[in-house]
């Protein structure tokens, strides 16, 4: 981690751009490539900053790229390619690629000593809840509003 005076830490900003050197190194050869059909007119690198600069908060059909290079649409398939884990069936291509980058980020994190687990927080959207448990919240309620009237 850096400590410069001048440079911030983000850890909840996601990139708009990743630099054509860290995307051969570390997410290309996570990418997968279509094997049929023709090759996309567009690099692989600059599809993927526009999928990045799409998670600032836009709108697909907002999205506009330099010289109209590629159209918004192409973007999205493209995107949903790579994001989604469904075996190939019906002409269905997606292959999870995202997750394939994502694991093999948090590999690298662990095997550099960057990985710091101290700072993960759960929500609780994965949260067991034992059996019951509204039950108790509302007899609570009603315990409370007994005391209240008998007051």
């Amino acid at each position: 981690m850096k400590t410069e005076t001048n440079e911030k830490l983000r850890y909840n900003e996601i990139p708009k751009q990743v630099s054509r050197k860290d995307f051969n190194k570390y997410i290309n050869p996570h990418l997968r490539k279509p094997k049929k059909g023709p090759n996309p007119k567009l690099s692989l690198y600059k599809i993927f900053n526009y999928i990045l600069f799409f998670h600032t908060g836009i709108q697909w059909n907002q999205l506009k790229t330099r010289r109209n290079e590629i159209h918004w649409t192409n973007v999205y398939k493209w995107h949903n390619r790579w994001s989604n884990v469904v075996p190939p069936t019906n002409g269905r291509t997606e292959d999870g690629s995202y997750q394939k980058l994502f694991e093999a980020s948090i590999i690298h994190l662990k095997d550099t000593d960057q990985l710091d687990t101290s700072i993960i927080h759960g929500d609780g959207s994965n949260t067991v809840v034992k059996k019951g448990g509204q039950e108790l919240v509302i007899q609570d309620i009603n315990i409370k509003k007994v005391k209240r009237n008998l007051q």
